[in-house]
């Protein structure tokens, strides 16, 4: 049987496991990180950060304009503190991401069945790939629908 709970049912119960020092899996649901990530096919793992986040990690976290919780990529700090997200299919940032509204960070996770570590340099490689051609890439798009 395949039961769909809304992620803002779990996160508490994800939290109280990641405050334990615990690490928490689900499959996340929508477009926004493709390639890398399916929409409901492939899973990540979460741990609580340990302090301030990277650049390129990706948290899960919550927006309150939207009352939904997200997860994308670190692609930029403000002066005041919060972060810029950005998804890796997305051309819109998000601003004003503070460490408050961070519920857990991926360290690993699966894509079409195959375990990949957020450390491993082949990744990191792919971030900065992924995030420093988004212009052309966006100008490729462009020039393909016309």
């Amino acid at each position: 049987m395949d039961k769909r709970i809304d992620l803002k049912e779990l996160v508490p119960i994800m939290q109280e496991q990641l405050d334990a020092g615990k690490s928490v899996s689900f499959i996340p649901r929508g477009n926004s990180m493709q390639p890398l990530l399916g929409d409901g096919t492939d899973m990540v793992v979460l741990k609580k950060p340990e302090g301030r986040l990277h650049l390129f990690d990706m948290p899960l976290y919550y927006r309150r304009e939207t009352d939904k919780y997200v997860l994308h990529r670190v692609v930029g700090f403000r002066k005041d503190g919060t972060y810029v997200m950005l998804g890796d299919n997305n051309v819109q940032r998000e601003y004003n991401i503070a460490d408050g509204d961070i519920v857990g960070v991926v360290t690993s996770f699966y894509h079409k069945g195959k375990m990949y570590s957020t450390k491993h340099p082949f990744y990191r490689l792919y971030c900065n790939v992924w995030y420093y051609t988004r212009p052309f890439r966006r100008l490729f798009s462009y020039l393909k629908r016309k």
